[in-house]
């Protein structure tokens, strides 16, 4: 995985944009409307920032799995965000999964009208 190809496969989602707030090398990926917008993956050239899960225990389970590969993201992992990274040991079918998964969890906060059509076909 490279983060070009994972970069298009988060754009490809209903509602999906990249914004670069902290003027980072590689943007993070929004859904939802301007300001209002959330981020859904943070893309970095090592790896991608999901949210791993609903709680901090559930995105444990991926720390679990890949240890090393896997770790609690700085600042918000509380709240059940992971760093995944691209080195090979996670593949790639499960980093795009946990994408999708990350954008799920996200849209599905979002107020229902602010929730893009076809999210939930994703």
């Amino acid at each position: 995985m490279d983060v070009e190809t994972m970069q298009a496969h988060c754009l490809s989602k209903p509602g999906a944009w990249a914004d670069n707030p902290w003027e980072h090398e590689h943007p993070v990926v929004k859904v939802g409307e301007g300001e209002r917008g959330k981020i859904f993956a943070f893309l970095g050239a090592g790896g991608v920032g999901i949210k791993g899960g609903p709680s901090r225990e559930a995105a444990d389970e991926w720390l679990d799995r890949y240890p090393g590969d896997a770790t609690v993201m700085a600042y918000i992992g509380r709240s059940g965000w992971n760093d995944l990274s691209f080195s090979g040991a996670i593949p790639d079918e499960e980093l795009l999964e946990a994408v999708d998964e990350s954008y799920r969890l996200v849209v599905a906060k979002l107020p229902k009208k602010q929730r893009p059509a076809g999210w939930d076909a994703v």
